[in-house]
């Protein structure tokens, strides 16, 4: 058995979506014969798609088979008390050519009474937008869930939906419950708790090229949303070059925002594994023994068992996440 562990690599799961592009590939380079590649699966422990390793001794292992061998070594004592052999997050990367579907995602206690799953608490982080892009995050005034429904019953939800123009960098907390959608336009990194489940409200009259529409979960739905969300969504945040410069920290993740340019020496002083997310530039990450390179749209994830490392970069930005 390998006993020493290093910084893990994984093949990215890509999914064709009715929305999708051609972002992942021409900016990410996300090499695949997928007409609209909507999202790219960095790491993830979804049933039915779980993340093999590309690099190392450990390659062709999936992160369940990593978790069974190394359990909190990899993710950290306090994370396989809690989550044992499941990861807890799911990163993607998403391109949206088209708006998405305006959708929700129901919390821990309804998930695991209707799904069996987790929740699913995500933020966002903008790596390029278009010129004039939008997402929608919340609604744009008090709504009773009777208007609520009288609006999608005449299918003028927009009418009363925040729509929230962005730029480059920008990034966003999107708790359970809130209604939201990102917009054409728009490629982002997507740190979210691992589930897939998701209530989609309103397609916008879409339908596929046999004519279907997309199924909407509105039954479901209307006991999930929370209509006394605040305008606390946009996520204000520093931005000092090389030091980890926190963004979000919420019960399901912390993640920081890393600006890089030369040579840092970092302490894993967290009871975690961390994923570096690269959304700009190249980086190496170093320990005594492995070293690994990430390019803009690429990962890596660094096992709690390493404590002490160090990153090497020239105008690189990372993000930091750990549970």
């Amino acid at each position: 058995m390998i006993k020493i562990l290093y910084p893990l690599k994984f093949k990215p799961i890509l999914k064709e979506k009715i929305w999708g592009g051609q972002k992942l590939k021409a900016l990410l380079n996300k090499q695949n014969d997928l007409p609209n590649i909507g999202e790219s699966w960095e790491i993830s422990d979804v049933d039915g798609d779980t993340s093999i390793v590309i690099n190392g001794e450990l390659k062709g292992k999936t992160l369940k088979e990593l978790l069974e061998l190394f359990k909190g070594d990899l993710i950290g004592e306090k994370n396989y008390k809690v989550f044992g052999n499941k990861f807890p997050l799911l990163i993607k990367f998403i391109d949206a050519k088209e708006d998405l579907s305006i959708q929700l995602h129901p919390n821990d206690e309804l998930a695991i009474k209707r799904h069996n799953s987790f929740g699913k608490t995500e933020m966002w982080y903008v790596m390029q937008a278009d010129v004039g892009s939008n997402l929608i995050v919340g609604f744009n005034q008090k709504i009773t869930p009777e208007t609520y429904l009288n609006y999608l019953e005449d299918k003028t939800l927009p009418k009363i939906l925040n729509f929230d123009k962005v730029k480059d960098g920008d990034s966003y907390f999107i708790e359970v419950g809130r209604v939201h959608a990102i917009g054409a336009g728009i490629m982002l990194a997507e740190i979210q708790q691992t589930s897939d489940i998701t209530y989609r409200v309103y397609d916008w009259d879409r339908v596929d090229d046999e004519g279907n529409s997309r199924d909407l979960h509105n039954d479901l739905a209307i006991d999930a949303i929370d209509f006394n969300m605040k305008d606390d969504f946009r996520i204000s945040y520093l931005k000092a070059e090389n030091q980890s410069n926190q963004m979000v920290s919420c019960p399901y993740f912390t993640t920081n925002f890393l600006p890089l340019d030369g040579i840092i020496q970092k302490q894993n002083e967290e009871d975690s594994f961390i994923i570096y997310i690269c959304v700009d530039g190249e980086a190496e990450i170093s320990t005594d023994l492995f070293s690994e390179k990430i390019k803009k749209g690429e990962i890596v994830l660094l096992p709690s068992a390493i404590k002490t490392y160090q990153i090497t970069a020239r105008n690189a930005k990372l993000l930091e996440v750990y549970v």
